[in-house]
């Protein structure tokens, strides 16, 4: 055989394998390609699935409708049930055209005053704003201290026989570890500037006038909140002795007590009170990245030695 044979079968040669390289390459592309888009998809099905896309469960109603939020667990700034998200809610609840009146489902034990302060005056402020669109709490399990602190700013609060509601009443709750410390041989070292910097810090011996400025302003924090039940019940609430004394009630009983108006559900009051039956929701649903960063912040927060040494709550 001819060298320009040998020369015209290698380049054949090298032109079927140059060939078969790049159909590799081509291959291998398109397959990064499509596993990508794979990838992808299957990502924002997740995102959508866990609540990173979108930030309520809104569905448009084409008619008149019950508008429904929802103030479900402790009622926190860095919670689910915080004010931010809840007169968020009631806000895009109040400006649909179509919204006919307005039920904020609650079920809580409490929290925050600020917080229920804050969703307290803000129910106000929407009433005042939308004055024919009423606004009704349905109680589901629990109504109680912070919960019922803004349920009292409603036209009126309807319960199940079984609800427990009231306890209104105001805690501040803390630890004491001398007597540990002291068996385990522990000591306290703290150094403060300003002589109530280390205030009822749960190492040290209870200062009586720390305790006694403390009381103060529970008592203090207490008359507010008689003040918005009296405020909001008005003549329908008839005072005993234990009505602001942080006993919880059942329904049937907070309905003789003139804490709750009467008997109902969502379905019910939506049907037939307002006359509304088709429930629209409003609720502000806290994604998992809100969540995440929430968490985020208080750990850093508490890295970085920012710490609560008690815990005041309406509860």
């Amino acid at each position: 055989m001819s060298d320009q044979d040998n020369n015209w079968e290698r380049g054949v040669l090298e032109k079927l394998a140059l060939s078969s390289l790049q159909e590799q390459r081509r291959a291998r592309h398109w397959g990064i390609f499509f596993k990508t888009m794979i990838l992808g998809f299957m990502f924002l099905v997740l995102f959508i699935l866990m609540g990173w896309v979108g930030k309520s469960d809104v569905t448009l109603g084409t008619g008149k409708h019950t508008a429904l939020v929802d103030l479900q667990g402790v009622i926190s700034s860095n919670g689910v049930a915080s004010a931010d998200n809840i007169i968020a809610s009631l806000q895009d609840a109040f400006k649909d055209k179509n919204t006919a009146g307005v039920i904020l489902r609650i079920n809580s034990p409490g929290g925050s005053p600020v917080q229920a302060g804050q969703i307290n005056d803000e129910i106000y402020r929407l009433r005042a704003q939308y004055p024919k669109i009423p606004l009704y709490v349905v109680v589901d399990d629990l109504c109680a201290s912070g919960g019922y602190y803004v349920a009292v700013a409603a036209d009126k609060i309807f319960v199940d026989k079984a609800s427990l509601i009231g306890s209104i009443g105001v805690l501040m709750d803390g630890f004491g570890f001398t007597g540990t410390m002291e068996k385990l041989g522990v000591q306290r070292r703290l150094i403060i500037a300003g002589v109530n910097k280390g205030f009822l810090d749960p190492y040290s011996p209870l200062n009586p006038s720390q305790k006694l400025y403390a009381q103060k302003m529970v008592d203090e924090i207490h008359q507010q909140f008689i003040a918005a039940v009296r405020k909001g019940r008005g003549k329908r609430l008839k005072e005993t002795p234990d009505t602001f004394s942080g006993l919880v009630w059942d329904g049937q009983r907070g309905v003789e007590m003139g804490l709750a108006d009467g008997y109902g559900t969502v379905d019910s009051v939506a049907r037939n009170v307002i006359k509304a039956k088709d429930i629209v929701d409003y609720t502000v649903r806290e994604n998992l990245a809100d969540r995440l960063a929430k968490r985020f912040g208080m750990g850093v927060m508490s890295a970085l030695g920012f710490s609560a040494q008690t815990g005041l709550t309406l509860r």
